[in-house]
């Protein structure tokens, strides 16, 4: 981690600020802070007068954060469902420091009615998406996961894969994490398709992107890699009529949300052939039931929500998560901060 990572100058924190932090509680859920800089746990309780840490090995649900957040003054929060009645039950708290980019488990308009502010950390997590994308594209053309499953138990299949040189990938967004992947697939020599209608054309030039309407993109990917937020517009978007458009025999990854994703309609798709396999790394529901119908398929992957977690993507999110928390309970308002209105009321 590089001092420029590392936001905050604790030895520059002045008095004032500390006599402040050090009547603060903060609760830390996400189960990788600290993990591979323990100065991010160290630091932090060197300067306010409790953390509390997550009792779980997991992202924690609305029932499991009522009994957490009383009394807490700062939240640095992983992918916890805080939804109203968890915001109610703040009775102290200031801020909501999400590690991560998506925000769509917060309630923002309630947060904003309680004068907490809410940020996040953008572009921290981007490259270890984008990798874990194209580890995806690369796993899926070659059956990696088959050949390696069938090679551990004594066989010796060889499937032909497919080669990258040619093919079209088609990135359904193209923000910091579909500009990423674009990046590193220029290299495979790959035509690349996106749809955006939020992002200025011009933005894929440098990459040779070029920008297409969704039945285009879909009609021609042969990757279709979803890269959009989880807003009402986007929410169940991958349904029945998206997948019976997308060309006949291509591949679906997400490493975006899986609430983007009709789990029925993907299910049909896969049992079909419509689409030749699927790479998901999250789910509407995380941990999915042990019994979902997508963990039977062969051709799909699974992961549990890992894309952002690499050495480099937690440290960042880590420090740009801590930094947030600690300025609004200074007082101070972090250009990270969601709904910067918080600070007029």
């Amino acid at each position: 981690m590089s001092q420029a990572d590392k936001e905050i100058d604790f030895e520059k924190i002045g008095e004032k600020e500390r006599r402040l932090l050090a009547q603060c509680r903060v609760l830390v859920t996400p189960t990788s802070y600290g993990k591979n800089d323990p100065r991010l746990k160290s630091d932090l309780e060197s300067c306010v007068s409790q953390v509390v840490y997550n009792p779980y090995a997991r992202p924690l649900k609305a029932s499991e954060l009522l009994s957490l957040i009383k009394d807490v003054d700062g939240y640095i929060a992983g992918l916890d469902d805080i939804n109203q009645e968890v915001i109610e039950a703040a009775n102290r708290l200031k801020v909501i420091a999400r590690y991560g980019v998506g925000v769509d488990r917060v309630d923002i308009q309630a947060a904003t009615g309680k004068k907490i502010a809410v940020t996040n950390t953008p572009g921290a997590n981007s490259v270890a998406v984008a990798e874990m994308t194209l580890a995806f594209i690369l796993a899926l053309a070659r059956q990696l996961c088959l050949v390696n499953e069938d090679t551990k138990k004594g066989g010796w299949s060889r499937p032909e894969g497919l080669g990258l040189q040619g093919k079209t990938v088609g990135l359904f967004g193209f923000g910091a994490v579909g500009q990423e992947v674009a990046l590193r697939l220029k290299g495979f020599g790959c035509r690349l398709l996106t749809y955006d209608p939020y992002v200025e054309p011009s933005r894929g030039d440098p990459l040779a992107v070029e920008f297409v309407s969704l039945d285009g993109l879909l009609s021609q990917a042969d990757f279709v890699s979803l890269h959009a937020p989880l807003t009402a517009e986007t929410a169940g978007i991958v349904n029945r009529v998206f997948l019976a458009k997308i060309k006949s025999g291509a591949f679906l990854i997400n490493t975006a949300r899986g609430e983007l994703i009709d789990e029925s309609a993907l299910v049909d798709a896969i049992q079909s052939g419509r689409l030749r396999g699927a790479a998901l790394d999250c789910f509407r529901q995380e941990p999915p039931e042990r019994n979902h119908p997508l963990l039977a398929y062969p051709q799909v992957i699974v992961t549990a929500h890992v894309s952002a977690q690499t050495d480099q993507a937690v440290n960042r999110m880590g420090w740009m998560a801590l930094t947030s928390c600690l300025e609004v309970l200074m007082g101070k308002k972090p250009p990270q901060t969601v709904n910067p209105e918080v600070f007029q009321l």
